[in-house]
């Protein structure tokens, strides 16, 4: 699978990570099978928080083993520094590492959230303290939502991030208006050396008040020559690496679709963002319903 340098961090990431919230909600043996699966491609670099189920607790047999050989981010929703550092010693404990690669602000998806978060007080002084005593090497920020483009922007002004993750998919970025301030955080990071993270690679809509067939919040892509196509043009935007979808059936899919991943292109790309149809818009990624026209 190819590898792309993140950013400052000067990892050579694989474009896809292992995006742990898959096996929070699983047996051991399926996650299992989902590490395995995830080895035999390659992958070099996991994401994981806490608010994943028992993602950490699935995760922690493999530790010993795959602390040296894989880039580790995790995250904390917390937003003072008082519970920022409980949720760091709780995150040791439940996945038994003593250390991180990364650890990143979770969820930040507005100004408010940003100005708790890197306030006086806020967790971000825990997140730097975490690095001085050289338990994290790098700290980052995640969010999603339609205004997280334009908060992580801010954001990297107020602090000097060393990565950012958030939503990228064609469908989202059939929004004009997210798509514009998302290409205005992604030149702002290339400019920093920033590491970018994509997340929702497979969003495509909502389920709105239908029976859901996946186990992600949204409505994702579930064929495999969708997924392939979905893929081609994430990675042939400019990003680094993107966990993998919220559902592990889906895993063995993505991990096909990225090992032959042939980059798309400007005209392609473009023709994949028009042709989106989400059969139900979702507003928390700001996917918007299909125009009557």
């Amino acid at each position: 699978m190819e590898k792309r340098v993140l950013g400052r961090t000067g990892h050579q990431s694989t474009i896809v990570t292992f995006g742990t919230a898959g096996i929070g909600r699983v047996t051991q043996d399926v996650a299992d099978q989902a590490v395995e699966v995830c080895l035999k491609h390659g992958v070099n670099h996991i994401d994981i928080a806490p608010s994943y189920g028992e993602a950490m607790e699935r995760m922690k047999p493999w530790m010993l083993k795959l602390r040296s050989k894989v880039f580790l981010g995790a995250k904390t929703t917390k937003r003072s520094k008082k519970e920022a550092w409980e949720d760091i010693r709780s995150c040791m404990s439940r996945l038994g590492v003593d250390s991180f690669d990364l650890f990143q602000l979770h969820a930040v998806k507005s100004m408010e959230e940003l100005d708790a978060a890197t306030g006086p007080g806020g967790a971000i002084e825990a997140l730097v303290e975490l690095r001085q005593q050289g338990l994290t090497k790098w700290i980052g920020i995640t969010g999603h939502g339609p205004e997280v483009p334009r908060v992580h922007l801010e954001a990297l002004r107020r602090f000097d991030f060393d990565t950012i993750m958030f939503p990228v998919s064609a469908a989202i970025f059939a929004n004009p208006d997210y798509r514009r301030d998302a290409e205005k955080l992604l030149a702002a990071a290339k400019a920093k050396n920033v590491g970018i993270h994509t997340i929702k690679m497979l969003a495509r809509g909502g389920w709105g008040e239908r029976q859901r067939e996946t186990t992600t919040w949204y409505d994702p892509y579930r064929d495999q020559a969708e997924i392939d196509k979905a893929l081609s043009w994430l990675f042939s935007q400019p990003i680094h690496t993107a966990p993998s979808s919220g559902d592990v059936r889906l895993l063995p899919k993505i991990l096909d679709a990225a090992e032959r991943y042939k980059p798309l292109s400007k005209s392609q790309q473009e023709e994949w963002v028009k042709s989106q149809r989400p059969p139900l818009p979702e507003p928390l990624l700001g996917i918007l319903p299909v125009s009557a026209d």
